[in-house]
């Protein structure tokens, strides 16, 4: 059994709180603890193995994880608990918590994410991403779509196939005007360009059943903030669909692209979109470039 003092001493510790309390709801391993907490392996790690050296967390190997569970006596429970409560990140953990479960259980999306690293490795006349994106956007149904950070909007120019309306906004006159031009020579007389910023767009509250940032959210100031006007401009019920990069290290992205943020980290844009007023929030890791510095691209969609 472990002993009271030390067992205080642990849950003195912000740290080794936070992952008591998260492992005391559900078994986790140190990539899910990572992304719950937003720390290094070796600092989890390390917090891990000092709790469970007094017996408060036990592991057991399944597949090439160690899976952790709280084994916390009784009377530790309710003060530890009551700590928590006074921890400022607690509710945050608790939201990414149940963002995690909500992945843990999406067999399918697992399913597709081996299916998606199986196509083009073989050559076959005529299939492409391009080819299978624009079959997709056909069968799908929309009525008014905003595009959020279009650029020269080509995007804008695949759902306008479908759509009844598409607003594609950007913050600069030469996109817009470029945007405006292909779209008159493509005969898309249902796609308009606004000049505008994804933090404020001109589009009137709750009057688009779709708004998507299709790698524009990265270069927002205050990313919270698009978020919220893409919630202001959705009908109830409407869909957010958020196509941007995984968090990564490349500085020099900040130059070349003039990226505000280095991507974001999937547990925190989920977060973020759940505070803007959305529900329903799903994430996952679509692509991984084969070649440095190995981008990662972060697929989110949610309900309003």
């Amino acid at each position: 059994m472990s002993s009271i003092l030390n067992s205080l001493k642990m849950i003195s510790d912000p740290t080794r709180l936070r992952i008591l309390l998260l492992l005391d709801q559900e078994s986790l391993s140190v990539a899910e603890l990572q992304q719950i907490l937003g720390m290094g392996q070796s600092r989890i790690s390390t917090q891990l193995s000092q709790l469970k050296k007094e017996n408060l967390v036990a592991d057991q190997r399944s597949g090439k994880n160690n899976i952790y569970t709280a084994q916390i006596p009784a009377e530790l429970i309710k003060v530890m608990r009551q700590a928590g409560g006074e921890l400022p990140e607690s509710k945050k953990d608790h939201s990414s918590l149940r963002h995690i479960l909500r992945k843990r259980k999406d067999h399918v999306r697992a399913y597709f994410d081996d299916l998606a690293g199986k196509f083009g490795r073989e050559y076959v006349p005529g299939r492409s991403w391009k080819g299978l994106a624009e079959a997709m956007l056909k069968i799908l149904n929309y009525d008014v779509v905003a595009d959020l950070g279009a650029g020269e909007g080509t995007l804008s120019q695949l759902i306008a196939q479908r759509a009844t309306k598409v607003i594609a906004i950007d913050n600069s006159e030469k996109m817009v005007e470029f945007g405006q031009k292909l779209a008159k020579e493509n005969k898309l007389t249902n796609l308009e360009y606004r000049l505008g910023d994804i933090e404020s767009p001109p589009i009137d509250d709750s009057s688009v059943d779709l708004a998507i940032f299709s790698q524009a959210l990265h270069h927002a100031t205050h990313p919270a903030q698009a978020l919220a006007q893409a919630h202001r401009i959705l009908k109830p019920g409407g869909r957010l669909i958020v196509l941007d990069l995984l968090q990564h290290t490349f500085e020099k992205a900040r130059d070349l692209y003039y990226d505000t943020w280095l991507g974001f980290p999937e547990v925190e844009l989920a977060e973020m979109i759940t505070q803007a007023g959305f529900s329903q929030v799903e994430t996952a890791i679509v692509d991984r470039e084969e070649v440095p510095p190995n981008f990662q691209t972060l697929l989110a969609s949610a309900l309003k």
